[in-house]
């Protein structure tokens, strides 16, 4: 590791999860590593991070400028949809498809559940607008764009308070000439509206699972636009002229510019870190068949490494109804590494036995950060997980605590 460029040398990887956001320091010439943990501050996430960032440096005896690189990862695309915390979401859509959303692919998950299910579309009724338009299958206009029409719904959405606007018009993966007009006038226009276009978040066949991927791009879109800006703008105040990106749920890395386009591509974005991580050590131990177990304080996550690499899936799902029934969730067209959620994790379940794993991670994360709560994260955690419950005067930082780690 002493071949590392000097001027590459500090690099930082920080993890915001449910519960703890956690920070790892590398120096890149000696080879050494210092890791810190603090509380995930709910309402910004990004104060907690910054607070652990100024917290690591000053341990370390190093100042933001001296840093080369920073990596993020981040659960705060998952929750906000499993939550339905993002924006108020409108779409326009081709005349005729305004339910396609609800109608899905018409397959049961559960034949035998008379009363099954599905997550509700993250555009209400009443905000999905039908346009008179359409393509053939080979991208061949039939009917022109009615732009007179478009200005006209979005006008009347903006003064119903939607902030962001998701486009998918049928076809548009082979022509999207309809969907980019619509975005040039929105953005003449009405410039203060998250626009994402079908045609840029997935161009593919398969109407739903565009549909469902587009809306949610769009749902979030507002949220880690202004999660992002704000991070960048405290990191420059601090000195800070290195490279920053995030994790993508692949595993890859994106720059903020792209992870405020593409926000559903950061949808596994935390997870994916701890997956690859494993392969990482797994490799350097001489094991390159290892599974990865991530539990923290919201979710708990297992992932399959075969040959030093994660699988990696064409899709993933969102926000299921049923934990473990595919099909009951919102299908997202994006790769992601391919993980298995074993459960709810020890904190949420023991703070809140019998409710729904949405309402209980909700209610953790928006605990106020006592010295209490931490160590009823702890106590959570070893019940869970079914160890000797560890001393209530046991250090906070100890390795007691290290089962609410991550979520």
């Amino acid at each position: 590791m002493t071949s590392a460029r000097r001027d590459d040398r500090y690099r930082i990887g920080f993890d915001i999860g449910g519960t703890f956001t956690d920070f790892v320091l590398l120096d890149a010439v000696s080879g050494r590593i210092r890791i810190h943990k603090c509380l995930t501050t709910p309402k910004d996430p990004s104060a907690g991070a910054l607070e652990g960032l100024d917290e690591l440096l000053r341990a370390a005896g190093l100042t933001f400028p001296q840093i080369d690189q920073l990596i993020h990862g981040t659960t705060l695309v998952t929750n906000a949809i499993i939550e339905r915390a993002g924006a108020t979401l409108g779409l326009l859509t081709t005349r005729g498809f305004r339910d396609a959303l609800e109608m899905g692919i018409e397959q049961r998950y559960d034949i035998y559940d008379l009363f099954l299910q599905f997550p509700e579309p993250l555009a209400l009724r009443d905000l999905r607008r039908e346009i008179d338009e359409r393509m053939t299958r080979d991208g061949v206009i039939i009917t022109p764009i009615d732009l007179d029409q478009v200005r006209r719904e979005v006008a009347d959405l903006v003064t119903r308070g939607v902030e962001a606007l998701a486009v998918c018009f049928l076809h548009s993966y082979k022509n999207p000439a309809h969907e980019r007009a619509v975005k040039d006038l929105l953005r003449r226009e009405f410039p203060e509206l998250a626009v994402s276009l079908s045609c840029e978040v997935v161009p593919e066949l398969r109407e739903y699972e565009r549909g469902t991927t587009t809306t949610a791009n769009a749902y979030v879109q507002p949220l880690l636009d202004r999660y992002i800006a704000r991070l960048e703008d405290a990191l420059a105040e601090r000195g800070f002229g290195g490279r920053f990106a995030l994790m993508q749920s692949a595993g890859g890395t994106a720059s903020p510019r792209m992870a405020r386009e593409f926000p559903v591509r950061l949808l596994e974005s935390g997870p994916a870190g701890g997956g690859l991580a494993t392969a990482f050590f797994g490799d350097q131990a001489g094991h390159r068949d290892v599974i990865s177990f991530d539990m923290g304080g919201t979710t708990a996550k297992a992932c399959l490494i075969r040959a030093g690499k994660p699988d990696v899936a064409p899709m993933m799902e969102a926000a299921r109804v049923h934990r473990f029934k595919k099909g009951s969730g919102l299908p997202i067209k994006a790769p992601v590494i391919d993980m298995i959620e074993i459960g709810a994790a020890g904190c949420p379940l023991w703070r809140r036995r019998g409710a729904s794993t949405r309402s209980s991670a909700r209610a953790w994360r928006r605990r106020p950060a006592s010295t209490s709560s931490r160590r009823d994260a702890i106590l959570g955690a070893t019940r869970w997980s079914g160890s000797a419950e560890p001393d209530p005067r046991t250090p906070l930082g100890s390795r007691a605590s290290s089962g609410c780690a991550r979520s």
